[in-house]
């Protein structure tokens, strides 16, 4: 059976990559707090990336100010990231059913149309990734990212998880709060498919820090080439370091 995703799995410096993030997750979920704190670290890694993916949308705010914030693209990262325990076991069996649920909680004051796809080609475009795909490419290659969530590929899950946030984050598939969306796709499959059960790794936080490398990123994977999607794929595995990296600081606030 064909398996894009494993061949994707083995291209130059990916191996390194995804070995590396997958050590840095399993030393964070070594850690004390943990013990007994788990839930904690977790609610807290959720916030400080909600804030980040709001960041990422254009809308840059601190932590501490988060409760008095009432702009729409901060609440919906908020909410996005508050459901997303309740959306996970559903993940694999019915993703196109949380997408759009992940729209309407992330779109909600930004466009009437919560949770349908877009029927025309216009799509904002706040990463720089160029004219958006037509309604019909989109909804064919949204059915091909159904069917690699749905499927059995050997692929690691950090692999899965680049492609599911890149090929929503350059379809724009709903026209409005893609960006959420695909980030908190990639958290979702990170949990589900193994490498972060307990959500802990704030990997929207990860893509942030990294700044001006992550449209660039995605602009690599929009090439296509076997050269561009490893650059993507060792992008993502750099942001979970880094996310792994902030949630070892969440929960070294809460030993202190």
């Amino acid at each position: 059976m064909n398996d894009p995703l494993a061949a994707i799995a083995e291209l130059p410096g990916v191996p390194e990559a995804v070995a590396e993030a997958r050590g840095a997750v399993d030393r964070l979920y070594r850690h004390r707090v943990l013990r007994r704190k788990s839930p904690q670290v977790s609610a807290m890694s959720a916030l400080h990336g909600a804030r980040a993916s709001a960041a990422l949308d254009g809308v840059d705010i601190p932590l501490e100010a988060i409760p008095e914030v009432t702009d729409p693209v901060v609440q919906g990262a908020l909410r996005v990231s508050a459901e997303l325990g309740r959306l996970s076991p559903t993940w694999r069996t019915a993703p196109r059913q949380v997408l759009a649920r992940l729209h309407t909680l992330a779109a909600a004051g930004l466009t009437e149309d919560l949770g349908r796809p877009r029927t025309t080609a216009e799509a904002p475009d706040p990463l720089g990734s160029g004219p958006a795909p037509g309604p019909e490419e989109t909804v064919a290659r949204v059915d091909g990212l159904v069917d690699l969530l749905t499927g059995t590929s050997t692929a690691p899950a950090l692999v899965l998880a680049a492609i599911v946030h890149a090929e929503l984050a350059v379809l724009r598939p709903f026209g409005s709060a893609d960006g959420v969306v695909a980030r908190a796709a990639e958290r979702l499959t990170l949990v589900e498919f193994g490498l972060d059960p307990k959500s802990l790794v704030a990997v929207e936080v990860g893509h942030a820090e990294l700044g001006s490398g992550y449209p660039e990123a995605l602009r690599s994977y929009l090439l296509g080439t076997p050269e561009g999607v490893a650059a993507w794929v060792r992008h993502c595995a750099s942001a979970v370091t880094l996310g792994v990296r902030e949630a070892t600081a969440i929960c070294e606030s809460m030993q202190r």
